[in-house]
């Protein structure tokens, strides 16, 4: 079934959507203990590679993905999305640094990312990390039947605009299933009441990006890095949201639980 041209899940496919978010937030709880100063992005990534395929035994998503090279996506410091691990980008004291992972399971894809800190951040940069989380959550709070994606957009917004900082307009969410990016296209901005009203069934990823600087990005040589212009600091977390009947279930929980940051439920 299609609503506004976005799938609406059944049961079954809800339960494999499930699954492969379950395992993808695995993949990020295991490497949390691996990002240290003097580790390579390079070194995360096949630790990464090798769990999913020897360990899950599953497929890892973005390997060939229209070219790209990698399981992660490892995007350190002015580094939006998108940063292509590499042997040579050696993680030091006070970097930050979003890990993206997405892998197959049954022809299921689960999608996620997470923030970390390596050794003791600098203020500003925890400041920027947290108040991107208070915006994803913000975001995610507002998904429910009849809620529209306006309402999702302006809620991050508000939150990463009340703190000083940018948000990138460039990349959204997206639906997700039994394909990797599908619709809807979900904003991260926007105004309430907006865009396509919400139906339970509904999957897709919330994943703002949040600049600490000006909203500006470019696009390095490699085709796929992408900064930001100004070369501030640019944080963003994700998770996999299912529309339920009364609100939402998030598909990408962590399995250790909230930790430090507020519980989203």
């Amino acid at each position: 079934m299609r609503g506004n041209s976005v799938k609406i899940r059944g049961a079954e496919e809800i339960a494999k959507a499930r699954e492969a978010g379950r395992l993808a937030a695995q993949v990020l709880q295991m490497i949390t203990p691996h990002v240290q100063p003097g580790v390579s992005t390079d070194a995360l990534d096949k630790i990464c590679h090798d769990y999913i395929v020897d360990e899950l035994g599953v497929t890892p998503a973005n390997i060939g993905y229209h070219g790209y090279p990698k399981t992660l996506c490892s995007s350190v410091n002015e580094v939006v999305c998108h940063g292509i691990p590499s042997p040579t980008r050696i993680l030091k004291n006070g970097d930050i640094v979003n890990l993206d992972v997405a892998l197959i399971k049954d022809g299921w894809f689960g999608d996620t990312s997470r923030m970390y800190f390596v050794g003791e951040p600098k203020p500003q940069a925890r400041r920027l990390v947290n108040t991107t989380y208070e915006a994803l959550r913000a975001g995610i709070l507002k998904v429910r039947p009849g809620a529209t994606l306006g309402d999702i957009g302006h809620a991050i917004q508000s939150v990463a605009h009340r703190a000083g900082f940018s948000v990138v307009r460039e990349y959204g969410g997206h639906g997700i299933g039994d394909v990797y990016h599908d619709q809807p296209h979900v904003n991260h901005f926007g105004q309430p009441g907006e865009g396509m009203k919400l139906q339970a069934g509904m999957i897709f990823t919330i994943e703002p990006m949040i600049n600490a600087g000006k909203r500006g990005i470019k696009e390095l040589a490699d085709g796929w890095t992408v900064v930001t212009q100004d070369r501030s600091l640019s944080a963003q977390w994700e998770h996999m949201v299912l529309v339920t009947a009364s609100g939402f279930e998030l598909l990408t929980a962590w399995p250790e639980g909230f930790g430090d940051y507020p519980v989203i439920a």
